[in-house]
């Protein structure tokens, strides 16, 4: 090609390359300001934590909370110039009104929580009343469960203070060996604030001698407020040499939260257990996260779960015999709760 035509050539098609190299810039642009995170700004913080809640949180009609008339409430009081000690406290305000102790908030320098799931009710749990007056000098720590033999050894009492605390098989064998010949077992598990799912399925493990439908599970999918996965059940399959179905007490207060009101729930279900206290404090959705742009962390309950027949556990589970400490017995060193389970199991 001589020189001239091939300068015809780009002066005729030169324009029309150019619009097509600019309409992929502003294309490319745009995909990029559609997909970018939200401005590091007072009022997107608030915004992206509304919008967050609104899709991935499952219980706002369960609690008959009115999500959007918070947003109204709230959002319109945001200002750009608001420092972060104010809008920590704006964000902390919309999450208090979920009443949920799953369900919260970590900044560099606060944290929030909502404590309204038991802060209202009797402790109903006395650990040095029951140290000096029960388990005395004689019980065993074996592993996570301290464990000794009551009313002249014809009761066996386990303490398992946390699901966090692991249950390794041996620990949880020497026990239930331990009371083998007891005409019942008491569990206390009050004040027992929750922990790892793994550790219910080993100590209900030994309670049962076939599956056990433990409860139901939905997560929480979708931006519809109401959309769930279809429920999945959750079984728990027996397991050791040994099991324990003789009767068995479990004892409960308001502190029971996350998974111990699970192992309650999952307990319930077996016609041999009683449960003897307060109901538990509830905490039935699985905890998720996300990040606000700010860089702050937003957890919340991601799934609803249900017993096998229905009941949603999110507030708690019910005890079988409703039983206070009552202050005249406290101030008299007894725990009104545990001596309520012995005289059910005489």
């Amino acid at each position: 090609m001589s020189n001239n035509i091939f300068m015809k050539f780009l002066y005729k098609f030169t324009p029309l390359v150019l619009l097509c190299v600019f309409s992929l810039s502003v294309l490319s642009c745009e995909k990029v300001l559609v997909t970018a995170d939200p401005k590091n700004t007072p009022t997107e913080n608030v915004k992206f934590f509304w919008k967050t809640m609104n899709e991935k949180y499952p219980f706002f009609e369960f609690k008959k909370i009115n999500w959007d008339s918070v947003g109204n409430v709230w959002i319109p009081r945001v200002r750009d110039t608001m420092n972060d000690v104010v809008v920590f406290r704006i964000i902390d305000s919309m999450l208090y009104t979920l009443r949920d102790g799953h369900s919260n908030l970590y900044g560099a320098f606060n944290f929030s929580r909502n404590w309204e799931w038991y802060l209202n009710y009797p402790d109903n749990f006395n650990a040095n009343l029951l140290e000096r007056n029960y388990l005395k000098n004689d019980y065993r720590f074996t592993g996570a469960l301290t464990n000794r033999f009551l009313d002249s050894n014809r009761v066996g009492y386990i303490r398992y203070s946390s699901f966090s605390s692991t249950i390794s098989d041996f620990a949880i064998d020497v026990v239930i060996n331990r009371f083998q010949n007891t005409k019942g077992i008491i569990i206390d598990v009050r004040s027992n604030g929750g922990g790892s799912i793994a550790n219910i399925d080993k100590l209900v493990s030994r309670f049962i001698d076939k599956k056990l439908l433990a409860w139901k599970e939905a997560e929480k999918k979708g931006k519809g407020r109401n959309d769930l996965t279809p429920y999945k059940e959750y079984i728990i399959e027996p397991e050791g040499d040994k099991k324990y179905l003789k009767p068995v007490i479990i004892l409960t207060n308001r502190r029971c939260y996350s998974a111990t009101s699970l192992f309650v729930a999952a307990m319930l279900n077996l016609p041999n257990v009683k449960v003897v206290g307060d109901w538990t404090g509830g905490g039935g959705g699985v905890p998720a996260s996300t990040q606000l742009p700010n860089g702050w962390t937003v957890r919340y309950s991601s799934s609803i779960t249900l017993m096998p027949d229905g009941f949603n556990i999110e507030h708690g589970t019910p005890p079988t015999i409703r039983q206070d400490i009552s202050k005249s017995d406290e101030a008299a060193g007894i725990d009104s709760i545990l001596e309520r389970a012995l005289s059910e199991l005489k």
